[in-house]
């Protein structure tokens, strides 16, 4: 028996003991393995326009939603082989043309310098300003864990990366797979330190932005600290707003936790472990499919509790993923 299957095997037994002590409703299923099918616990009370917490939830104020899997993948292989993942934004009908195509702005679509961002998205066939590909490969697999790693650029090719402090890895299924509605879940290993900017989220695969679902980002200056946020936009006056909160979980960036985010038609709601933690009402705009990025920024300016790289900095960080999931509702 593998480490994985074993490991599989015990968290079902603990889980099944531990229904002897919980409420069904909210009873934890196992979180190391992607099941083909899902049952998700969401609150039934009306919805206000502003998004709020999940605390004390009663089960008796609880549905149930059933799902189905369209999307796993466990990483026991390189995540660029199988056709599933795309190592950079692909771009879209927000992106200006000019910086998206060509030239020294090429780099757009590998990182966003609108927040800061210090480091650039490789991939071992990127040759940033040079057409040769400089072999530079973020993306390592271990025992069915992906880590993509953050680490500073070597100084011959600095000038070659547009001067940034960091490579490190993008991965994304614009144009490869993207849903509307559903369940997306990864099951990771939170890193922390001083301009270290971790996350999970969603864009519409039309290219347009927002909406936005950021179904988990680290604050890398503050362990432990989880943010989960959904952004949209207002019709009549183009204001973009946001609403969201941060969670605590002590052992993010040392233990595998499950985070992620059911979207339905009338609201959206995030978990930590398969718990509900809070919800919204859809907001305008959500209209599109959505797809899945995760990513290791390094560095903002916008996103409080992450800062600048600086002397501090881990020379090199690694985000561990056990796997990311798609599932969608079972119609009735």
């Amino acid at each position: 028996m593998t480490l994985r299957a074993l490991t599989a095997l015990l968290a079902t037994i603990l889980a099944a003991i531990g229904s002897l002590f919980t409420i069904p409703a909210l009873a934890q299923t196992d979180l190391a393995g992607a099941t083909s099918k899902l049952t998700l616990q969401v609150a039934t009370a009306m919805l206000g326009e502003r998004c709020r917490r999940i605390e004390a939830p009663n089960p008796a104020s609880f549905a149930s939603v059933s799902l189905h899997r369209t999307f796993n993948d466990d990483f026991d292989t390189h995540p660029l082989t199988g056709g599933r993942w795309v190592p950079h934004y692909a771009g879209g009908a927000a992106w200006p043309e000019a910086r998206y195509w060509g030239g020294d702005g090429s780099d757009f679509r590998r990182k966003t310098s609108w927040n800061g961002e210090q480091q650039i998205y490789v991939d071992p066939r990127y040759g940033g300003l040079e057409a040769t590909p400089l072999g530079l490969d973020p993306f390592k697999v271990k025992d069915g864990i992906l880590s993509i790693v953050a680490s500073r650029t070597p100084p011959a090719l600095k000038a070659v990366l547009f001067n940034n402090e960091y490579v490190s890895g993008i991965l994304t299924t614009q144009g490869r797979f993207s849903q509307k509605y559903g369940y997306f879940e990864i099951r990771a290993k939170i890193p922390v330190g001083t301009g270290v900017w971790p996350a999970f989220w969603m864009l519409a695969d039309d290219g347009g932005w927002p909406p936005e679902v950021d179904i988990m980002e680290g604050r890398g200056q503050r362990p432990g600290a989880i943010v989960m946020t959904t952004h949209w936009r207002i019709p009549e006056t183009q204001r973009v707003e946001r609403c969201g909160f941060d969670f605590r979980v002590e052992d993010a960036s040392t233990a595998f936790h499950a985070y992620g985010v059911l979207w339905q038609p009338d609201r959206i709601t995030y978990f930590i472990d398969r718990q509900p933690v809070s919800e919204i009402k859809v907001p305008v705009g959500f209209n599109d499919p959505m797809y899945m990025i995760v990513n290791l920024a390094m560095g903002s300016k916008n996103f409080e509790g992450v800062g600048f790289v600086d002397g501090q900095t881990p020379e090199t960080v690694a985000f561990e993923i056990d796997r990311i999931s798609a599932y969608q509702i079972d119609e009735r």
